[in-house]
């Protein structure tokens, strides 16, 4: 029934520093940007090369998201890659926080863990 994920959506708490942080830090393209009057909001449509998306979008006096202790509900966004530890090396090369390096005991694949800018979890986790 279900074939796949087709977006995820994002509120951010900076429009401009998240755009830039998806785009130019994590690669993704931009595939739409809207401004909607009405709601005083963007809408910025995100995709990578496989066609997954991210939707990004802005709203004023949106509430800061409960991560610590974790709060029930979505509790992160992983990306597989080819090499979890280029891929952190060059997050971090950026100034990006990266976590150390773990290793799943089920699956004895690589991962491990960064944030958005505005704490979002987003993990990295070897493709094989």
């Amino acid at each position: 029934m279900l074939n796949g994920i087709h977006h995820v959506a994002i509120i951010c708490s900076d429009y401009e520093k998240s755009k830039d942080f998806y785009t130019r830090v994590l690669g993704f393209k931009i595939v739409a940007e809207n401004y909607r009057a009405d709601r005083d909001s963007f809408k910025l449509d995100l995709a990578l090369a496989n066609g997954t998306q991210i939707e990004l979008f802005s709203f004023s006096g949106a509430p800061q998201r409960p991560s610590f202790p974790e709060a029930q509900g979505l509790r992160h966004l992983a990306f597989t890659v080819e090499s979890v530890a280029a891929v952190s090396q060059y997050l971090t090369s950026l100034g990006v926080e990266v976590e150390p390096i773990r290793v799943d005991e089920y699956t004895g694949k690589k991962f491990t863990f960064f944030s958005d800018p505005d704490g979002l979890p987003l993990e990295l986790y070897q493709q094989s």
